[in-house]
């Protein structure tokens, strides 16, 4: 697992999210690819040709089957917490006007290779920590693909987590429209 208090050892000074805002407000990281985690700047993984086209693929598919009902976000910014601004690659929240950053997802996704670790381990434990009802890491480093399904969010983590194989189909509980086939998704190993 990944260890959060080693994200910044004692006497480093963390972030908090309204100070993160003001410094990307500023042109701070404009050639950084960071996001915020539990007060700590993190370096975002660069994204190979697979990743980035199953998380496109992905976002396409929640767009045409939620049309215009939820705002369907890729790579964006989560407010999940007064310390933490994490940027999955892949969100679905309820339409909100004006700018603000999504604090209430109703489904959060991570497509991974390189980063497997950070998504099973800090960012699973942000995400229920921070009340996302589910969470999908869309797992790229097997010879199949494989979706790790989170559910229950608790202070300690999610209580519930299904892997489902290629045979199976995504359903978000919280959004019945949607019916996503993992064996669908492109995806092969050459």
């Amino acid at each position: 697992m990944f260890d959060v208090p080693a994200l910044a050892p004692e006497g480093i000074r963390r972030l908090s999210r309204a100070e993160y805002e003001r410094m990307v407000g500023l042109g701070m990281f404009e050639d950084e690819r960071v996001e915020l985690l539990y007060g700590v700047l993190c370096a975002m993984s660069p994204q190979g040709a697979p990743h980035a086209t199953v998380a496109a693929w992905i976002h396409r598919e929640l767009v045409l089957a939620l049309g215009r009902a939820f705002d369907v976000r890729g790579h964006s910014p989560f407010a999940a917490s007064d310390d933490s601004e994490p940027e999955p690659d892949i969100m679905v929240a309820k339409r909100v006007e004006g700018f603000s950053h999504p604090s209430a997802p109703l489904l959060v996704i991570e497509v991974s290779e390189s980063s497997i670790r950070k998504d099973r381990g800090v960012k699973a434990r942000l995400y229920a920590e921070a009340s996302v009802p589910e969470y999908w890491l869309v797992d790229l480093t097997g010879d199949d693909i494989r979706v790790d399904v989170h559910l229950e969010p608790s202070p300690d983590g999610y209580r519930t987590i299904e892997t489902l194989g290629p045979d199976r189909v995504l359903r978000p509980t919280l959004l019945p429209s949607v019916a996503i086939a993992i064996a669908d998704m492109p995806w092969h190993r050459a």
